[in-house]
């Protein structure tokens, strides 16, 4: 019997019937053209994307990406593994194509926030991240970058007017309080959401959105799903996270938007909802969530 390599793309699921976003991908980590990720999307009933950024240059892409696809929206930011290695030149951590560079010092890092702030206020850049606390790559010595990075973020969305999206690795605590200290902006999204259900309800307290990528389909993930059964309905977004965090039974292959659905049947369940109804309520928050 032969067996699937790892790099080989998970077969296309069966469409929706109600067309959905997928909240954050990354298509510039994606193999194929953005035509070819955009078309197998929509022929699965996945029919917009929000396009993260993670440094300067990512931001940069996504934002002319979005500029060029009507289907598309950008979110710009660093991200924050990023931070530390602008200040510091630390190498450790982040997403894969993110170069090592020579720690520029604070000065670097301001010009660099200019720069996505200048990028927040195009009309086809709907947020600003992924930003937040990753204490899972970033140990101490980068905390203090992270911080000031992730405070100045959220105020750039509120003097903007855009979704904040937020990275939230290993750091719940603390993420909550720099947005209790800072003041969240009117649309905030926990992107690929990892707290329990304490946490799904303090953040439904504060109205911030919660978004569910493939890891609510893996075995281990009982109280993600536990998460996902107390968030208020309207607060719920889909995610892929893409090329990472493939929903079972694919984990470990390539993800992409297209997949999508194999997410959206899963959430339907633990709700106990139809998929229709989850996935017109998905495609609600979305655009809600980030004002398109």
């Amino acid at each position: 019997m032969s067996r699937t390599p790892n790099d080989a793309p998970p077969p296309l699921p069966e469409p929706l019937r109600v067309a959905v976003a997928d909240s954050h991908t990354h298509l510039d980590m994606q193999s194929g053209t953005v035509e070819e990720g955009l078309a197998k999307a929509a022929s699965v009933g996945v029919t917009t994307v929000v396009q993260v950024g993670c440094d300067v240059k990512g931001s940069h892409w996504a934002a002319e990406t979005a500029a060029a696809y009507e289907n598309v929206h950008a979110a710009v930011a660093l991200h924050p593994n990023e931070a530390p290695r602008i200040v510091h030149g630390d190498p450790g951590g982040g997403r894969p194509g993110q170069g090592v560079r020579t720690g520029g010092g604070e000065g670097a890092l301001d010009d660099a926030l200019a720069e996505i702030e200048a990028l927040a206020s195009l009309p086809h850049v709907k947020a600003v991240g992924e930003t937040g606390l990753d204490y899972f790559r970033t140990g101490p010595e980068g905390m203090a970058a992270q911080e000031r990075s992730f405070r100045a973020h959220i105020e750039i969305a509120k003097r903007r007017g855009k979704a904040l999206v937020i990275h939230d690795r290993d750091a719940h605590a603390d993420v909550l309080r720099v947005l209790r200290e800072e003041g969240a902006p009117e649309r905030t999204v926990f992107h690929c959401y990892s707290g329990d259900a304490e946490m799904a309800r303090e953040c439904a307290a504060a109205g911030y959105y919660m978004s569910f990528a493939g890891t609510v389909t893996f075995k281990n993930a009982a109280p993600l799903r536990e998460a996902l059964a107390v968030a208020p309905l309207e607060l719920v977004l889909v995610e892929t996270d893409a090329p990472y965090l493939t929903p079972a039974p694919y984990r470990g292959r390539p993800n992409a938007p297209y997949l999508i659905p194999l997410t959206v049947r899963a959430m339907a369940a633990v709700r106990g909802l139809d998929e229709d109804a989850m996935a017109t309520a998905l495609a609600a928050n979305t655009a809600r969530a980030f004002g398109y």
